[in-house]
């Protein structure tokens, strides 16, 4: 996944070229990494977006798509909502702040700008969201 972040990882391949179930991959990989293989993929998709924001003149468009993502909406949604910025705001930053970057070494970046997935995206989103717009309860007809 690593080498490949901006491929489909789904479950069932990630357990297929593991040689076992799906359900104990996912358990185990649980249990090694603290987090499920989705959002561990995410991280990885996050920080590959973050260097390119960061060190290219792709367009935000070309690094949603580098990165993996289907879609330059859900890409540019999930990436404000686990590093707090949209992705020309982190571009921005980072450009504002390139002097002081370049003499920290890559690893130390990237690890130092490695989202927090702990809890999924869709509980951050709820979380943020929270008093803003109660669930509804209601059926609707």
């Amino acid at each position: 996944m690593d080498a490949a972040s901006h491929e489909a990882w789904p479950v069932e391949r990630l357990a297929a070229v593991s040689g076992v179930s799906e359900a104990h991959f996912a358990r185990s990989f649980k249990r090694a990494f603290g987090i499920p293989p989705h959002r561990y993929l995410l991280t990885r998709r996050i920080e590959q977006a973050n260097t390119l924001l960061r060190d290219t003149a792709l367009s935000i468009t070309e690094i949603a798509f580098a990165t993996g993502w289907e879609s330059l909406g859900t890409f540019g949604r999930t990436f404000r909502d686990i590093t707090g910025r949209s992705p020309s705001a982190m571009r921005r930053e980072a450009q504002a702040n390139m002097l002081e970057l370049d003499r920290v070494p890559a690893c130390v970046l990237k690890a130092a700008q490695r989202p927090d997935l702990t809890s999924a995206v869709l509980e951050k989103r709820r979380r943020t969201a929270k008093g803003k717009f109660p669930p509804s309860t209601k059926e609707v007809s």
